[in-house]
């Protein structure tokens, strides 16, 4: 008799096509699809008076699939659980072997940080028994969210609005939010100056600029344009000498790899992907994709982590590519270490590729453009990493002018290092000079051309951009890698926290929620409290303490909050304030407000129900419409699509997908256009009569090639029979 397959269980269908084809004939690979026993979602599901013990249900709609799996598994030799390597992954494993009923010397448990076939015939090899200590930390975080949301949710809809919704890491990041807007409002701007002098050497032209430094040497700030008129006045007649030309080197280090808060980071501000489309596509690159003549092959090693560890295979791997590509110069001659902070899990290694010889390049026909642009960035911090520092000449230059001193920097790439692979994005610009010194030697006198002030203010602190927030909220350890991307989500579905271009701002609906959490459940939104709970997670995890005594301390402390807080909000009601718009009501002449529909954000008149004028928020683009030349707006579809069209409507009859600029074409004299997307897109002339017109076809849209119809049909049919089987 022939020998029962085994079967090894994922959560994705892309990664148990690449597993399967990894272990071959005596395996059978199946996909969960995610989670199949969760809490239930009419109620609670915690029984808080029994030792808070959780009642989980079959989720709904996989209820096929839960069948197939017991079918499958009840046929199988041995079981692998074999669910992402987190604490997550850990409780899916846990509730599928509850679920199918699976005795432990059937279940096994895996875990593969890299979907590649040394790792996952390897880690086949050593199965291991489930760790309920982790399966508890998710167990307990899983429940705390379950309590707040349900305890608390209630509460908001009775008194600020229906279908609100609390929790204990989204309250915190919103009231981060709000707190920076705080600090903005009452940010006290101060004024102060820059002066440049512009100088140069006798019959030698152009010069050079640099800036005022301060008095006898010592650094000193100009507060006013009296004090800047003051030292004009001193060095006006004075003679502008070199004081100091300092050479040396400058070394740079390169970045340490991924780990997913620095991930998500750079890919918003380079790629500008939100955090959780970088983490969607992260995960396709991990479980596997088509690469041509090798089939399905994991790309990445797994994305949530916070560990900044790598394998010594990778290493060696690195140290190869780097002398083999570069050259021995562009190694640092041992393996870069870098330490992962205090705190962290340290579960996984670092974000790398899997095999660092599959450049972006190679990889490149075989990506979609955001894998592919995400996987460059990966792959190049990675091999970055590994590489010798970038030197630079740096050349200061120190200039007096009576008791007043001038200084000018220039730094010069001496030896690339790491930059000829990666360098990362920085949020701030250079003080250095654009252009080279002259060659100057100390005593050496200088002609003075003009003097250049500027006057300056300080500014408040930046809003918070996703990148930055999810680098504050790492750093005051809220929440945890597989969280930040779905906190944003969060607070900006509910509508706490709006985005405008890349800045976070609060709404006045997250300013009253966050207000009111404040007053009445200063735990749930301490940020410190917040933090020690996400430790104590963690030391569930280790085995130090029982997961069920700190959901005893923390709801002992929170049902008190809770009943003194519907005590003091017995009978209020807390009103949100109307946003109010530029418009005014065409029937009433009220002045209009902004509200949130089904397909977004309208403008109403605030006499609702007397007065139900409504109209919708016009965005005024650049340009000229090219067919009448009134205003181009920018309109939205109620799938969400945006497009572009002229203010008179049906009148006119102009629309377009393309993107309407500043630009108008040299030839006719009308509005140009570039297509939609990311990146510096070259702009077009749209008027069919002019010489400068670009067909559609050739502004750069991929066009989808003419499908076969007799294919097309034959699809179709053989879809239909199959949906016909699978329902029989």
């Amino acid at each position: 008799m022939a020998k029962a397959k085994d079967l090894v269980i994922v959560e994705s269908p892309a990664k148990a096509k690449t597993i399967e084809k990894y272990l071959g004939t005596g395996y059978k690979v199946k996909a969960s699809m995610g989670h199949l026993r969760d809490l239930p979602k009419s109620k609670m599901g915690v029984d808080i008076e029994h030792d808070f013990e959780p009642e989980y249900v079959p989720v709904k709609d996989k209820r096929e699939l839960i069948e197939e799996l017991k079918s499958a598994a009840a046929a199988a030799g041995t079981v692998y659980l074999a669910t992402d390597p987190d604490r997550e992954g850990e409780a899916i494993s846990w509730h599928l072997k509850e679920l199918l009923e699976l005795p432990d010397d059937k279940a096994r448990r895996v875990t593969f940080n890299e979907i590649t076939k040394k790792v996952v015939t390897e880690s086949i090899q050593q199965p291991r028994s489930i760790d309920q200590d982790l399966v508890d930390a998710q167990q307990a975080r899983r429940i705390l969210d379950r309590i707040v949301g349900y305890k608390l949710s209630p509460l908001l809809w009775k008194k600020v609005k229906k279908g609100l919704s609390a929790g204990r890491v989204q309250s915190v990041a919103t009231r981060m939010v709000v707190d920076r807007e705080e600090e903005i409002q009452s940010f006290v701007s101060e004024e102060f100056w820059l002066l440049d002098a512009v100088l140069r050497r006798d019959g030698q032209t152009p010069g050079f600029t640099a800036r005022y430094y301060g008095k006898n040497g010592k650094k000193q700030e100009l507060k006013s344009e009296a004090e800047v008129n003051a030292v004009i006045e001193d060095v006006q007649d004075a003679a502008f000498l070199v004081s100091a030309v300092k050479r040396g080197e400058k070394q740079r280090s390169p970045a340490p790899p991924f780990i997913t808060s620095t991930l998500q980071q750079e890919a918003s501000r380079r790629l500008g992907m939100t955090p959780r489309r970088t983490m969607s596509i992260a995960q396709q690159l991990y479980e596997g994709v088509e690469i041509a003549g090798q089939g399905s092959l994991g790309l990445i090693t797994y994305m949530r982590t916070d560990s900044l560890r790598l394998s010594e295979e990778a290493l060696a791997a690195a140290r190869s590519f780097i002398t083999g590509h570069y050259g021995e110069a562009f190694y640092p001659g041992s393996p870069r270490r870098f330490k992962t902070k205090s705190g962290a899990q340290d579960a996984h290694e670092a974000i790398r590729p899997t095999d660092v010889n599959l450049t972006p390049e190679l990889l490149r026909k075989d990506l979609t453009q955001e894998q592919y642009r995400l996987y460059r960035l990966i792959w190049g911090r990675f091999t970055a990493s590994q590489m010798a520092n970038a030197i630079y000449d740096n050349v200061t230059v120190e200039v007096g002018a009576g008791a007043h001193n001038f200084r000018a920097t220039y730094s010069e790439l001496k030896f690339p290092g790491y930059t000829a692979v990666y360098e990362e994005a920085r949020d701030e610009e250079s003080a250095e000079l654009a252009n080279p010194l002259p060659s100057l030697n100390e005593g050496e006198r200088l002609l003075l051309e003009k003097m250049i002030p500027d006057q300056q203010f300080t500014q408040p602190p930046a809003r918070y951009t996703e990148a930055t927030l999810i680098r504050a909220m790492e750093e005051k350890g809220i929440g945890r890698p597989s969280t930040y991307a779905p906190t944003i989500t969060t607070i900006t579905s509910h509508d706490y926290v709006i985005k405008e271009g890349k800045y976070l701002r609060p709404t006045p609906l997250g300013e009253v929620v966050t207000k009111m959490m404040k007053e009445h459940f200063a735990d749930i939104v301490d940020l410190k409290f917040t933090n020690r709970m996400e430790e104590e997670l963690d030391e569930i995890e280790s085995g130090k303490i029982r997961w069920r005594a700190v959901l005893d301390e923390f709801y002992t402390g929170f049902d008190s909050e809770m009943t003194k807080a519907e005590q003091a909000l017995e009978g209020v009601r807390l009103k949100v304030p109307d946003v109010l718009s530029d418009e005014y009501c065409e029937v009433c002449g009220r002045q209009m407000v902004v509200k949130k529909g089904k397909f977004g954000y309208f403008l109403a008149c605030p006499g609702f129900p007397e007065c139900s004028f409504t109209k919708p928020i016009v965005v005024e683009m650049p340009g000229k419409c090219p067919k009448c030349g009134g205003r181009i707006l920018k309109r939205t579809s109620k799938k969400g699509y945006v497009f572009y069209a002229c203010e008179r409507g049906t009148d006119c009859g102009f629309i377009t997908w393309d993107v309407p600029t500043k630009d108008f074409c040299p030839a006719c004299g009308k509005t140009m256009f570039k297509r939609s997307g990311r990146g510096p897109l070259k702009s077009f002339c749209i008027n069919e009569d002019c010489v400068n017109f670009v067909p559609e076809d050739k502004r750069m849209y991929k066009k989808k090639a003419p499908a076969d119809k007799t294919k097309s049909a034959s699809k179709k049919t053989t879809a239909k029979k199959t949906t016909k089987k699978a329902k029989e």
